[in-house]
């Protein structure tokens, strides 16, 4: 059976960012573990329950009742626990808490590169989340991502969120912008600003630009798994 591995941010994931590929891999027949860097259970941006946000009130039931009934989401597994070599697949579903935690946890880059950079690993990495491949050091001298095709989430976006000291609406610094981190590391950047979605495929290595690339993220994930996808009802 196919595996794969959510690690999910304590710090505030985005809803549509991590139960999109969540229930798109599940109802494909993935086996699926969740982990949180310290092993406590993951909190969700609420910001990304709001029906703006979620596309309507409905979504937001949904999702609300996935968060809140999923197992593996309520239970998770420390993330220095795990070994990417166990799975077919980690995938990193983004939010800005990603930056908080993620994406500066030692043993999180360490399952991204194992699973990059492994004999049959694959790694799908979302919006906010890309920004680990700032962090991210391959097997020579260079970062991960140096030379590689990437999305994720820019700073035109950015721009719209945060104020004029790079605060939060809810007070936080946010650390570092995520084009910026990537690019600096070598990584080769595109969000394509002009089209609806965004995902980018480099080899082993699979990148969304944000929550309404989700759904396209987690198709292309199982099409590079070499798994069907479920069939729409």
């Amino acid at each position: 059976m196919t595996k794969a591995l959510f690690v999910v941010s304590e710090e505030g994931y985005w809803a549509e960012e991590c139960i999109e590929p969540l229930t798109t891999l599940s109802d494909a027949g993935v086996e699926i573990t969740v982990a949180t860097p310290s092993g406590d259970e993951p909190v969700v941006d609420e910001r990304s329950l709001d029906p703006e946000s979620a596309d309507g009130e409905e979504r937001v039931e949904e999702l609300k009742e996935i968060i809140e009934s999923d197992e593996r989401l309520n239970d998770p597994a420390p993330v220095a626990g795990e070994d990417a070599a166990d799975y077919d697949a980690v995938v990193f579903p983004g939010g800005h808490g990603t930056e908080w935690d993620i994406n500066q946890d030692v043993h999180a880059r360490g399952l991204l590169a194992d699973a990059v950079e492994g004999e049959d690993g694959t790694a799908l990495v979302v919006c906010h989340a890309v920004g680990i491949l700032g962090f991210t050091w391959g097997d020579g001298e260079g970062r991960l991502v140096e030379g590689r095709d990437v999305t994720g989430f820019p700073n035109e976006w950015e721009e719209d969120i945060v104020d004029e000291y790079d605060r939060m609406p809810d007070g936080r610094k946010l650390p570092y912008w995520v084009e910026d981190e990537v690019k600096a590391a070598g990584g080769n950047w595109d969000a394509e600003l002009d089209a609806d979605e965004s995902v980018t495929v480099d080899g082993d290595l699979v990148t969304a630009r944000g929550p309404g690339s989700s759904a396209a993220a987690a198709e292309t994930l199982l099409e590079e798994l070499g798994v069907d996808a479920p069939a729409q009802t």
